[in-house]
């Protein structure tokens, strides 16, 4: 009997994981719920187009551990450590990167943090009124 993880899986199967991930329905789906058996079976089927077998369990768990990962290395790096690396960080980053920003600028209200399309924004707000 598999463990809980099954098997491990391929440098292919999570390239086809991050591929069908970085879709942006697929992104939004995940943004706005956290009940995400559906969005996994969805992602699952996707795979399985690949030739990759894979069930909503499996694929849910996988994408957890990769979001968590890229999370520490992202913040390791923030912190100015660069002994810290995954791989797939740079795919991860172009997904994730505009959700950990927001989440960021909330904890903490230091302009320099904010993508510079924020402090934009945001200086035109200030100079209307």
């Amino acid at each position: 009997v598999a463990n809980e993880g099954g098997k491990h899986w391929t440098v292919n199967e999570v390239r086809a994981l991050i591929r069908i991930w970085s879709d942006k329905n697929i992104q939004q789906q995940l943004e706005g719920t956290v009940r995400n058996k559906k969005i996994f079976e969805q992602v699952a089927a996707r795979l399985q187009k690949f030739g990759i077998d894979r069930d909503w369990k499996q694929c849910r768990t996988k994408y957890k551990n990769l979001k968590h990962e890229y999370k520490s290395v992202k913040s390791a790096q923030d912190s100015g450590s660069t002994s810290k690396s995954m791989k797939f960080f740079n795919e991860l980053d172009a997904i994730l990167g505009h959700c950990t920003m927001e989440q960021a600028s909330k904890s903490d209200n230091d302009e320099s943090e904010r993508p510079p399309e924020w402090t934009e924004a945001k200086s035109e707000k200030d100079s209307v009124g």
